[in-house]
């Protein structure tokens, strides 16, 4: 099973930019979508289908062009789940989870903290996230959490953690949080068969920095640990330029 997640900073932005062709290619059995910034009705749900994914399901914010979450599939899910349930999440379109008989896929996007208000905002979605995923994986322990989490973990997964410690993204309490989130029971994928620096999956349109490779790494695919044995490869493909962020891949048996 070849799952990827990308956050395609607008699905509609990304056709013009050769999305479906790449599509085609990856060739993923399901692929978790980020940052939609559309309406089910905005997109051309018929090319997706005719790229060999009739199961598509999405779930936008309230507020037009902002947000917005989405799972494309291959395969029949047993059952669809939008949101959280918690209204101001949900409000903002950040979750949604497909699930199947042995596993099952959620497609997050969590916010970022571009100002104070909206860092407090980050701060009190990532403790709310944090107990409805630990009540949710007692119920599903085959479970995995793709998505941009908007945090970069531990130095190496940022191009100069020095300059970047006092910005959010980085900060000490929202990296405190993503290691406490892993130690309840999660695996960083990626991280789980590639050891080596230099590896990212954002970077700013400013300054070059893509091509001189000053990235942040804040896509993972977190799968819960009773999914370890079943784990089969974990990558990054830079080489896909749809979005500032790049598609991220889990591998499963």
């Amino acid at each position: 099973m070849k799952i990827i997640s990308y956050n395609v900073n607008g699905i509609r932005a990304a056709f013009k930019k050769g999305f479906l062709d790449w599509l085609a290619q990856s060739n993923p059995d399901i692929i978790c979508l980020q940052e939609t910034k559309a309406s089910k009705d905005q997109i051309d749900t018929e090319a997706i289908e005719a790229a060999g994914y009739p199961y598509h399901y999405w779930f936008s914010a309230e507020k037009k062009g902002y947000s917005g979450v989405a799972i494309l599939s291959k395969h029949k899910p047993k059952h669809v789940e939008y949101g959280t349930g918690i209204a101001y999440m949900d409000a903002e379109g950040r979750n949604i989870r497909l699930d199947f008989e042995s596993f099952s896929i959620m497609s997050l996007y969590l916010p970022s903290g571009t100002n104070i208000a909206r860092l407090e905002h980050k701060f009190q979605y990532m403790d709310d996230f944090y107990d409805y995923i630990n009540t949710l994986k007692q119920e599903i322990p085959h479970l995995i959490i793709c998505g941009d989490y908007n945090i970069c973990h531990e130095a190496i997964d940022i191009h100069d953690p020095v300059r970047n410690k006092k910005v959010s993204g980085f900060l000490p309490e929202e990296r405190e949080w993503l290691d406490k989130f892993i130690n309840n029971g999660f695996i960083d994928s990626f991280r789980h068969f590639n050891k080596e620096p230099h590896h990212y999956s954002w970077w700013s349109y400013r300054a070059n920095a893509r091509n001189n490779n000053k990235g942040w790494r804040i896509d993972y695919a977190m799968a819960t640990e009773p999914m370890r044995n079943r784990l089969t490869r974990g990558v990054i493909l830079p080489e896909a330029k749809h979005s500032d962020h790049c598609p991220i891949v889990i591998e499963f048996e």
